[in-house]
């Protein structure tokens, strides 16, 4: 008798280690990525390679060789068109681009001026819609 109550103890701790044990790689998932909607296209910080703003709100970020992404901010910053201005990206965690809540933006001048942006939208850009931008405001 005695080693059936041993042995149905054991079984239950060994099923409450397996539940523990996936509720734990669950949460990890979780947070692993917690803002990245699935199928979001990605990037590397050091794959953005320009940059251009047609107006205070928006941001055209040139990537890799072809790929533009444009950001939308919520409150936009008439300084995007001022010339000599530099967009700053602080990276505090991944370098990996995935959502607008990833990128922490500023623009700046040489004279010490800088300003935050609050990019509400990151998008992906399809090529019809990248034919579709003025070449002036094609990143570089």
């Amino acid at each position: 008798m005695k080693s059936r109550i041993e042995g149905a103890r054991l079984g239950s701790v060994a099923i409450g280690v397996i539940v523990a044990a996936l509720f734990v790689a669950r949460a990890g998932d979780a947070a692993a990525s917690p803002s990245r909607p699935p199928g979001a296209p990605c990037f590397f910080i050091t794959q953005w390679n320009g940059w251009k703003s047609p107006s205070p709100n928006v941001i055209y970020l040139g990537v890799n060789l072809h790929d533009v992404y444009r950001v939308d901010l919520s409150a936009g910053s008439p300084q995007l068109q001022w010339p000599d201005v530099h967009l700053v990206s602080r990276v505090t965690g991944s370098d990996s681009i995935c959502t607008a809540l990833d990128l922490q933006l500023e623009v700046s001048d040489d004279n010490g001026f800088s300003a935050p942006l609050i990019a509400s939208r990151l998008t992906k850009l399809t090529p019809l819609e990248v034919s579709a931008i003025p070449k002036r405001f094609l990143p570089n």
